[in-house]
């Protein structure tokens, strides 16, 4: 009797709204030492003593009530100041901040068992607070050799002991569980081992990606350290156009804004209520899920009244069908508190750059080849006839009920006497949902079978081709269209295959065709003929004000260097220079058998971007007994098969910018290291993988004036003789004592010097102990 009402019920919640446009067409702080990650850079940052804002007692958790301040801040910095402890009375924290986290959730998945071991290892035995901590198995469920299915009872036995939430292989991915079980709950911290954590932020939870360390940590004190990133407003405007997706939202971000513009930054979503509307929770998880692959290390949506719908759909559905299992979790109750203790951004508040996208004027978009910075419209694409071998409908990003009906259509449309059409000749289309709970909404609508019926094949809920693992993967030469998230070369599949990102029903529409090609579902809205883009809100006379506010700064800025050049002229050079030379002669403290110098010949990888998948092979990542020579053989293989011959031992790594972006996997830094590099040097880092570097005892520098040099002095004859890991000849020398680079440009070259930042003491003794694990252990034992 209830089933209809039950279905309408599950699919509201499971979509978000999206099926409408479809029918349309208290305790102690973690101690930890002051660890200051803007020591590896040479160029400006926001920067201050790392947790200085830790004190022996930690402050209660605050009401959203009372973190309310006189100091406007975001909603990402309100957030951190509920999750925050141990913060001086009265302190409001802001970007820029180093804070102890005492996260609302902590989610593992098949890493739970490294990160059990590191957890063991440090001499931990029970979990500080088993409500906190969840595991997932996702990533290699279809792997079904004695040692996977073994490390998988590890982990089963590991949280039954420890009473710990756990889901087991094939039940979903770890980001959609988190969302569809109420983990990530709105105006929280939560945070998971893994790279896509930004996901949450569809939902008002501010997630953010943690490593095997870091979990390690909170299993055992509850909480772990975190800087309060750069904070960018992405404001949109307008409403996305029947035919574009936040699929198509995300990957023209991505790729219309690919400077590393919002590179290391938390990103808040804003936009007005008309425009909001047009965007639903299954669009916003797309969405925030990719602010990963943009640089970002957060995507929060506001907490406004398409993401309360969406909840009161999810209570109700809880209520009527299984209240017992959804106490706690989805609850009216719950949700009333929510709105009554609503957190928003102050007005006011201060963002490190403002961005803006006019959605009335995007058309649908695809990524790559190879590269989620390439962006083209698919208009564009399907002008070049690209034919395909595959097409994928999986991953946390785009395989929700929605996703799946999306996709299903195509195919219904294309019916012809009520016959559903195959897939093209030559193409294999490969199917795995979110989780079994999306896939049992599809199958209730019909939408799984319709795929089934065109001759797709199924794969179980978890991440597969997406990370490279399982069935379906790409050969040598082969082209394929996926509604994942990363496309990077090498990560789905041959280093010699094109990978192409696209939302779900232009993968199915390319699937039926056998190439690259749309359903023909957008409408172009009138005078629409390019999309507008740009720095600020997207409002005229908002932006000129902001326009002339930063230009009166600017006046009053030349003012003051003119009144300082004044003054230097009546007090004499030589008393305005004598403190600028004291500073550069501070010299940093150096800890007794730390080296003072670290030297050895440049290897230069002539390359920007160069992600974790790389650096060390996703293929390796979840295979807990490499040993450390193969670790060190397969080091760089997908970004140069050639690096292992090239690179030696005591060689110092020099890269582009955004070195090691992408997932949080720590064999990134591990893998380097067991190359026995010593040090990694480049124009700008990943954040986690400087997170990484720290927490495994890899010491980085960035030194951007070094990369152009070299770039100036080793260009290549044209892209195709470009060497991707080159001898140079060159010797560097980090003075950590006196916190400078020397280059020497080859034998009798030129020789120059740079100024980098300091590598203080306590990050010095991390490193010393072999990482932060052996650090924290090395504390638990004192």
């Amino acid at each position: 009797m209830f089933a209809p009402v039950r279905r309408s019920l599950a699919l509201a919640a499971s979509r978000g709204g999206r099926q409408v446009l479809l029918s349309a067409r208290s305790q102690r702080p973690l101690s930890i030492p002051r660890v200051r990650t803007a020591a590896y850079s040479t160029t400006p940052r926001l920067r201050q003593e790392a947790f200085h804002s830790q004190l022996e007692n930690a402050a209660p958790l605050p009401s959203a009530k009372s973190s309310s301040t006189q100091t406007p801040q975001t909603l990402t910095e309100k957030i951190v100041q509920r999750y925050s402890v141990g913060l001086a009375p009265g302190k409001t924290v802001k970007s820029g901040d180093y804070v102890t986290l005492a996260p609302h959730h902590c989610m593992t998945h098949d890493n739970s068992w490294p990160v059990a071991m590191k957890f063991m290892s440090i001499g931990a035995s029970k979990i500080h607070d088993n409500r906190q901590v969840v595991m997932t198995l996702d990533h290699d469920v279809q792997n079904k050799s004695e040692a996977n299915l073994k490390k998988y009872r590890q982990i089963e036995e590991f949280a039954g002991k420890h009473g710990v939430d756990f889901y087991p292989a094939g039940r979903g991915i770890g980001h959609q569980i988190m969302v569809e079980e109420g983990y990530a709950w709105p105006g929280t911290v939560t945070v998971a081992s893994d790279s896509h954590s930004n996901m949450y932020g569809g939902v008002g939870c501010l997630g953010t990606p943690m490593v095997r360390t870091d979990a390690a940590s909170i299993w055992a004190t509850g909480r772990t350290w975190w800087q309060i990133p750069p904070i960018a407003k992405v404001t949109l405007t307008g409403i996305l156009p029947p035919g574009v997706t936040g699929k198509d939202v995300i990957v023209a971000l991505c790729g219309l804004f690919n400077n590393d513009d919002v590179l290391n930054h938390a990103i808040e979503f804003t936009g007005s209520e008309e425009t909001l509307r047009s965007i639903s929770i299954d669009d916003r998880l797309a969405i925030a899920n990719m602010t990963t692959e943009w640089g970002a290390l957060s995507g929060l949506f506001p907490i406004d009244s398409v993401l309360q719908q969406w909840l009161r759909a999810k209570a109700t559905t809880a209520a009527m069908f299984n209240p017992e299992a959804a106490k706690g979790k989805f609850t009216h109750e719950k949700i009333d508190d929510l709105i009554n203790n609503q957190l928003r951004a102050d007005p006011g508040a201060t963002y490190a750059k403002s961005l803006y996208l006019n959605l009335s004027t995007l058309s649908p978009f695809v990524a790559g080849p190879n590269s989620v910075k390439v962006a083209t419209p698919l208009k564009d694409l399907e002008a070049q006839d690209i034919k395909l071998n595959k097409a994928y409908l999986v991953s946390c990003t785009n395989s929700r009920a929605s996703d799946i009906a999306a996709a299903a259509n195509v195919f219904r449309e294309a019916a012809k006497d009520g016959v559903i059409p195959k897939v093209a000749d030559g193409v294999k289309f490969y199917i795995a949902a979110a989780s079994t709970l999306e896939q049992a909404a599809a199958e209730e609508a019909g939408d799984w079978q319709v795929l089934l019926a065109a001759g797709a094949e199924p794969l179980p809920a978890g991440c597969g081709p997406c990370i490279g693992l399982g069935t379906g993967l790409l050969e040598p030469g082969e082209v394929g269209i996926s509604a994942s998230n990363r496309n990077f070369k090498g990560r789905m599949g041959s280093t010699d295959a094109k990978a192409y990102l696209a939302s779900p029903e232009v993968v199915a529409a390319s699937a039926l065709k056998g190439k690259i090609a749309g359903p023909g579902w957008y409408q172009k809205p009138e005078g629409v003929e390019k999309v507008i883009i740009g720095e600020g809100n997207g409002d005229v006379v908002q932006d000129k004000a902001i326009s002339i506010e930063e230009a009166l700064d600017k006046l009053i800025a030349q003012a003051d260097s003119m009144i300082a050049s004044a003054e230097k002229e009546f007090t004499g050079d030589e008393a305005v220079a004598e403190p600028a030379a004291a500073e550069e002669e501070t010299l940093t403290e150096i800890l007794p058998g730390f080296p003072e110098k670290i030297e050895g010949e440049i290897v230069f990888c002539d390359a920007d971007n160069i992600n974790t998948d790389g650096i060390y092979p996703g293929k390796y990542t979840y295979q807990d007994n490499v040993t450390t020579e193969k670790m060190a053989e397969v080091c760089m293989e997908n970004y140069d098969k050639e690096f292992g011959q090239v690179a030696k031992e005591g060689d110092i790594l020099v890269s582009g910018f955004n070195f090691g972006c992408g997932s949080s996997r720590e064999q990134a830094a591990t893998a380097i290291l067991a190359k026995k590099i010593p040090l990694v040097v480049s124009g700008s880092f990943g954040n986690i993988f400087s997170r990484n570097s720290i927490n495994n005892a890899l010491m980085g520098v960035e030194v951007p004036r070094l990369v152009q040099r070299l770039r100036e002095t080793f260009k290549a004859d044209g892209e195709g003789n470009k060497v991707l890991t080159r001898r140079t000849g060159w010797k560097l020398v980090w003075d950590v004592r006196r916190s400078k680079v020397i280059v020497t440009e080859g034998e009798g070259g030129q020789q120059w010097s740079q100024k980098v930042g300091e590598l203080p003491p306590n990050v010095q003794e991390i490193i010393a102990r072999g990482g932060l694990e052996k650090w924290v252990k090395s504390q638990i034992e004192a």
